[in-house]
């Protein structure tokens, strides 16, 4: 298999390139990307969240790789690549062409020893990151939807994030009007109506920024992948198994601009003792937030028995299985078929990708997902595994 490392690099005129190969334009260079995989000694990647009522954080790639020609030092001036070891160059990862990443490099570090055997390494984020380092543009927004907040937001002159690299929802949560502060930070922001639709809000593998409303966030029986250790999904080389109470929440307080609303799960805090959260919101209405506070204390008011994450190798796997296995993106879905120990009757459980990891060497290729549980979702009408009614699993 084959992991593709490349990084950009400014050319001038581009022999035959449809773009920056035209003499008589104005267009006389441009960015190309340049493959660095010759060079990798290891690398990995880390993007999502570990945890169900965390944040998704800006997914990073960082990568170490052999420098004993100074091809990475920016001090060269032999280097193939003089000029262009800088920082925010973009950064690209495809694993048997299957794009995996795409991001800025933030830093660049270097280690020299006496008998040449020298390294380079850099770290990268997606442009989440560049998100975090923004502020909203001071002005007003009108009640609205929180897929045309998140437009909003991205909109402002102080965001303005490429109209082609974004997929947004149209939302389910209303938003009441606002005043935007030009010191507000502009992820923390969004994540805030991210809270208040109980969505997703994520930087996905192709560089676009992902808004997930809470209806299109819902799985569906149809569209899932099976992993198992039973011959009957894909083969995985280990599991980990998470039952405890870090998930554990019987009251809960939604707080909107407008008045806080809180619900108890009463059953829950008689048997485990009472266990507190707060989200803060935006939504419009108290109504909204009692929906959201009672929806929380259901879900979390019991301690949850989940297969939190799966380990494969993706050099065990066939073509067919390798390729479904680089095509995951966060929020798809999943089932797990596990049999501890080879002992009983085997355990089967939905989850929903919240993290995506890679780690990757000479002689090995390691992915890591991590999942929140299904066991306790909204109805999605009609499904064979999720639209059960007497299950109590209802959406608002």
């Amino acid at each position: 298999m084959a992991t593709v490392v490349e990084i950009s690099a400014t050319e001038g005129f581009i022999l035959d390139d449809p773009v920056y190969g035209v003499l008589d334009t104005s267009e006389l260079g441009g960015t190309v990307f340049r493959d660095i995989s010759s060079a990798l000694i290891n690398a990995s990647i880390a993007r999502g969240k570990n945890r169900e009522l965390d944040r998704f954080t800006p997914g990073r790639f960082s990568i170490t790789l052999n420098n004993e020609d100074r091809r990475f030092d920016p001090n060269y001036t032999s280097s193939p690549l003089y000029g262009d070891i800088i920082p925010r160059r973009k950064v690209k990862v495809t694993v048997d062409g299957i794009q995996q990443f795409i991001g800025v490099i933030q830093d660049y570090n270097f280690d020299y020893d006496p008998d040449s055997r020298s390294k380079a390494s850099f770290i990268a984020t997606d442009e989440m990151g560049l998100l975090a380092r923004q502020t909203l543009t001071a002005g007003t927004a009108t009640p609205q939807a929180t897929g045309a907040r998140v437009s909003a937001v991205l909109d402002m002159e102080s965001v303005n994030w490429p109209e082609g690299d974004r997929n947004i929802d149209t939302g389910v949560s209303t938003l009441g009007a606002d005043v935007f502060d030009a010191s507000t930070n502009a992820l923390e922001y969004l994540q805030k109506v991210e809270a208040s639709e109980n969505g997703q809000l994520f930087v996905g593998k192709n560089g676009q920024l992902f808004f997930r409303d809470r209806l299109d966030a819902t799985p569906t029986s149809d569209t899932f992948t099976t992993f198992a250790d039973d011959g009957s999904g894909i083969q995985y080389t280990r599991v980990e198994v998470s039952y405890g109470t870090e998930l554990l929440f019987n009251t809960a307080t939604v707080e909107t601009p407008v008045g806080n609303a809180t619900a108890l799960n009463q059953g829950s805090r008689i048997t485990f003792g009472v266990t507190s959260t707060s989200i803060n919101t935006l939504l419009s209405t108290v109504e909204q937030a009692g929906n959201l506070a009672n929806f929380t204390v259901q879900k979390y008011g019991t301690p949850e028995y989940r297969i939190e994450k799966v380990i494969i190798n993706l050099r065990n796997l066939g073509t067919a299985d390798k390729n479904t296995v680089l095509g995951l993106e966060l929020g798809d879905v999943t089932k797990f078929v596990f049999t501890p120990n080879g002992l009983g009757s085997p355990i089967e459980q939905f989850g929903q990708i919240i993290k995506i990891d890679h780690k990757i060497d000479q002689n090995r290729h390691e992915v890591s997902i991590g999942v929140t549980s299904l066991d306790w979702t909204f109805l999605v009408l009609d499904d064979a595994e999720f639209g059960i009614l007497d299950l109590d699993h209802l959406a608002f």
